[in-house]
């Protein structure tokens, strides 16, 4: 079975998706800010980290073979671009380059599938 490396483990969707990869075989190791560790579904490995800054987590996404990225705004609104641009970007990036480095196989990026035209900085962003 996979090793699957998580961002955003602790948020609504990571809490919900673990169990259910750990329930099928998978192996998930799940990035968590200090102090979050315990929010995180048990039966995961827990890696401490900033979902903002890769290279506080990058090591530990070697040797998995899926990367899912779930870090995002919470409550997508079209008052929030500057969060948008400072967390679901910049977390995105350094996913992205995380991954590449450790040569995931498949990477897994949520959105939501086809947002309203107002919310303009969230499509910027994605």
């Amino acid at each position: 079975m996979a090793t699957v490396f998580i961002t955003g483990g602790t948020g609504y969707m990571g809490r919900q998706l673990i169990p259910q990869l750990l329930q099928h075989g998978h192996q998930v190791r799940a990035l968590a800010r200090r102090g979050s560790e315990g929010k995180l579904p048990p039966g995961c490995e827990i890696v401490v980290g900033d979902a903002l800054d890769g290279s506080t987590y990058s090591a530990s996404v070697k040797g998995c073979s899926t990367f899912v990225h779930l870090v995002g705004v919470a409550h997508p609104s079209p008052a929030k671009g500057k969060a948008f641009r400072e967390i679901d970007l910049v977390s995105a990036r350094a996913a992205v380059t995380a991954a590449l480095e450790a040569l995931i196989e498949h990477f897994v990026y949520l959105s939501i599938a086809q947002p309203a035209p107002i919310m303009k900085s969230y499509i910027e962003v994605r």
